[in-house]
């Protein structure tokens, strides 16, 4: 039977990893769980952080909105919706009500699944974590944090704690296709965000390669294609994106959908993306 430390603070946190090396954090267990369940994992112990406070909360800044680790999708699909629009859309897609009561946005982060549906958002935002341990603390952009399917830069001993996103002036959307339409995996995903400041177009795409991408090409293609005062484009300048997108990914053929439907999906979804962006 595994043990289970319930620290109260941060540096408890860290004591308790001292003291079991081999331990897993735990926080909403919406993941984790399933793969107890299933048998795929017997964690030794476990250091369950979800109550940490130094993990809660959110503050919203003139450029940034700094969240917890242990805030919850349920907080930001309902209290941050204005702030992070496309983030709040992508909250709304993981699981059930009563997932995303539980499930953290630290956890869908350190899971680094291709499939995680707040990655894409985050890339494309360009958010950065703030991993802390005893030994002090390291700000990672969410672009550099995931190394491969489900590997992360994390060392022993270190926690995310925050996850701070810039805010963007600029219409932002998070589209997702699955087998239906509520609780399930992506077989794709995208999030466009346009920032009318920077004149600038980011894309983040999830489910078509082994971690999720941007495709830089496609961006810098449709920012200089794009009327900034109008905040409109050429109708072949917008299908052309598309296709770039295409281009930019890499997907497998898996039990959800084959390779080749996975480009054609994300060339659709980004090229939807960006009509709904634009006037």
């Amino acid at each position: 039977m595994s043990v289970i430390a319930r620290p109260a603070s941060l540096q408890d946190a860290f004591d308790a990893l001292d003291a079991l090396p081999n331990a897993d954090l735990l926080a909403g267990g919406t993941d984790f769980m399933v793969e107890v369940n299933f048998g795929h994992r017997r964690p030794p112990a476990v250091v369950a952080v979800r109550r940490v406070p130094e993990l809660q909360g959110y503050q919203v800044r003139p450029d940034e909105v700094d969240i917890g680790a242990a805030v919850t999708w349920t907080t930001i699909e309902g209290e941050l919706a204005d702030e992070l629009p496309a983030l709040a859309a992508a909250a709304r897609t993981v699981g059930s009500p009563q997932m995303r009561n539980a499930a953290t946005i630290g956890g869908n982060i350190a899971t680094a699944s291709p499939a995680g549906d707040g990655l894409p958002v985050l890339l494309a935002a360009d958010a950065s974590l703030v991993l802390a341990s005893r030994h002090g603390e390291r700000t990672v952009p969410v672009a550099d944090f995931i190394t491969g399917v489900k590997r992360t830069v994390l060392q022993p001993g270190e926690i995310i704690t925050r996850v701070r996103v810039p805010r963007l002036t600029g219409p932002q959307e998070f589209l997702k296709v699955g087998t239906r339409n509520a609780m399930v995996i992506s077989i794709c995903c995208a999030a466009l965000l346009v920032d009318r400041v920077g004149c600038t177009v980011r894309i983040g795409l999830g489910s078509v390669a082994p971690t999720p991408v941007r495709a830089p090409d496609a961006e810098s293609y449709i920012a200089a294609e794009i009327d900034w005062d109008a905040l409109s484009a050429p109708a072949e300048s917008v299908v052309r994106f598309g296709e770039l997108v295409r281009d930019a990914v890499r997907p497998i053929t898996d039990h959800r959908g084959t390779a080749a439907y996975r480009s054609r999906a994300v060339q659709v979804i980004a090229t939807r993306a960006l009509e709904r962006s634009l006037a």
